[in-house]
């Protein structure tokens, strides 16, 4: 077998394969291009999700008509004055990109500099298609029609239309959250999606994530050893059900690198369940030969030269940044209720407690099985106000004991037979709420609660599209949704089993979800996944004041649940301390 040079076109396709998976590529290479020519403003069109068309227009200092043609030869660029390759300061600098979209596209180029006039070009997928005069403002504007449009071997790989443009949507969020002092506008089919004037960086990437970090968001800001770490971070109670919401930046440039993300991860270890994620945006400086950018042609991946330094840098960072912020609290604030322990009138003839008749906290669980199914609904009836029973009453023979107080508001202390249970209420209750949805949905009979108003939750059109496509699975378990608009959610309806639960909260995590787990998981284990974060949002708070009938009903039901010793994170439910073990504490035995 002979060896021959492949044809220019041909080595053009192939390298248009490194360097333009999809039209977010495309996009991404043509804004930095723009970026790097000084554009204060960048105006992006895009038509079904860029598969039609990715069209931007830029103020910067534009292009000769010479200038134009070199730049679609491949290794042509303007941004690498010297080989010294690692000191480059830019975006782009290989060259391969305006030729690489040019092969599988059609590609016009139209560029203006201020005092001349305007040119354009047209290269049909490799192929010149003609050039001459053109009407523009000073700057550029670059147009790909038609991406692979010749290549049906690649065009039948790209997504659909939504995920396409949810991928170039990302791609302009982290453009401009690495340059908040540039204006950034986005249309996708003839509407405004993403528009952002020039900013501080905390409200730029507020605007871009969620408003919430302007008030739940830590700045960080640290210099050590010619490393600078800035950014924002969320607080540990303002965080998200998938790590979505994660954007870093080496030099400017967005980066997706593992020992980064683990870094991020390992600062908030022990704040954060491990089905939490913080939302942060984090930008790392350090000199050009510390960091090698050359690792991929997408420049997403880098290598440090010290990469424990950087760990370092940023665990130890986020760390003091977080503590510094002392008691602050994503969540709105709540009175704190002081530990009562106060005992309840009992009624004339040692009728028990009076049971009053004050409101449930939190909604009553489903009817328990076996043995305490009469007393649980006679419970529930009326619901007493204080928060302890007579410590004179007998205990009766139930494995976690009855009731005699709340602490902080948050643990049940019970006295059973043989010794003290303490209950993490919340732990505890989203257990119970996750078994019955199982439940429910095994036995095909989960019920759901119309809302008496319907709740409408904004999302990001991304965000939008993928609660909408698990509406037939949400329904399912009880959740009713339907679209309403181009960034809403309708929420018609929620589980019966979640009671009074936070539907815009459920909602958006939901949304989170679906856009870390896509459509790779079963649909068992994505019922799983979505069950567990309702039965979150359902369950009693930490905080929550909870009457002596609600505290032995959840009791009760924990009795005969399975799995009600551990949480849906693995941590545990209730201990006990034997009551030898309470004697020696005393000193009695």
């Amino acid at each position: 077998m002979s060896i021959r040079r492949l044809p220019s076109h041909l080595v053009d396709r192939i390298a248009a394969g490194e360097v333009v998976e999809r039209p977010a590529s495309a996009l991404k290479e043509l804004v930095e291009n723009a970026l790097d020519a000084g554009a204060r403003n960048v105006d992006v069109r895009l038509a079904a999700g860029g598969l039609d068309l990715v069209e931007v227009a830029d103020d910067g200092s534009g292009m000769s008509p010479d200038d134009m043609r070199l730049a679609l030869e491949r290794h042509a660029t303007s941004k690498l004055p010297d080989e010294r390759i690692e000191a480059v300061a830019s975006f782009g600098f290989r060259g391969e990109a305006l030729p690489s979209i040019a092969s599988v596209a059609r590609f016009t180029l139209e560029s203006r500099v201020r005092g001349a006039e305007g040119w354009r070009l047209v290269v049909d997928h490799g192929q010149p298609a003609g050039e001459g005069p053109a009407a523009l403002p000073p700057g550029t504007r670059v147009r790909v029609e038609e991406l692979f449009g010749k290549v049906p071997a690649r065009r039948k790989f790209l997504r659909s239309p939504r995920a396409e443009y949810a991928a170039c949507l990302d791609a302009m969020r982290r453009l401009a959250m690495a340059r908040p002092d540039v204006a950034f506008s986005v249309q996708h089919d003839g509407r405004r999606v993403l528009s952002v004037q020039p900013d501080t960086l905390q409200n730029r990437v507020a605007a871009l994530l969620d408003p919430g970090l302007a008030r739940s968001g830590v700045g960080i800001d640290l210099v050590r050893g010619g490393l600078q770490l800035g950014g924002v971070v969320s607080l540990p109670t303002f965080n998200r059900g998938a790590a979505d919401q994660q954007f870093l930046f080496v030099n400017a440039r967005p980066v997706k690198d593992r020992l980064l993300v683990g870094a991020l991860r390992a600062a908030y270890r022990d704040l954060l369940a491990r089905d939490r994620h913080p939302l942060a945006a984090l930008f790392l400086v350090l000199p050009g030969e510390e960091v090698d950018i050359n690792v991929h042609p997408a420049k997403t991946e880098v290598r440090f030269r010290d990469p424990q330094a950087v760990r370092g840098l940023i665990v130890g960072g986020l760390r003091a940044a977080l503590d510094e912020a002392g008691h602050r609290s994503g969540i709105h604030d709540q009175a704190a209720a002081p530990v009562n322990w106060t005992v309840e009138p009992v009624r004339p003839g040692g009728a028990g407690p009076d049971l009053g008749t004050a409101p449930m906290p939190f909604p009553p669980p489903a009817p328990f099985a076996g043995l305490m199914v009469a007393e649980s609904r006679s419970l529930f009836t009326a619901a007493p106000a204080a928060r302890a029973e007579p410590a004179t009453a007998p205990v009766p023979s139930h494995p976690l004991g009855v009731a005699r107080g709340q602490v902080a508001a948050t643990y049940i202390v019970a006295e059973a037979e043989d010794g003290l249970v303490i209950v993490d209420q919340h732990a505890a209750h989203e257990r119970l709420v996750l078994e019955r949805m199982r439940a429910a949905r095994t036995g095909g009979a989960t019920s759901s609660q119309p809302l008496l108003l319907p709740v409408v939750v904004e999302l990001d059109e991304p965000d939008a599209d993928r609660v909408e496509e698990l509406t037939g699975e949400l329904a399912a378990l009880g959740l009713e949704l339907e679209r309403f608009g181009p960034t809403a959610i309708l929420v018609r309806a929620t589980p019966a089993a979640l009671g009074r639960a936070d539907v815009e909260g459920l909602v958006r995590d939901l949304a989170a979800q679906a856009a870390e787990l896509g459509g790779v998981m079963a649909l068992q284990d994505r019922l799983d996944h979505v069950a567990a974060t309702m039965a979150c949002h359902g369950s009693v708070r930490a905080g929550r004041i909870l009457s002596v009938a609600e505290m032995n009903a959840l009791l009760r039901e924990m009795e005969v649940t399975p799995h009600s010793g551990q949480c849906n994170h693995g941590r545990p439910t209730w201990v006990k301390l034997s009551m030898p073990d309470v004697e020696r504490l005393f000193g009695r035995k």
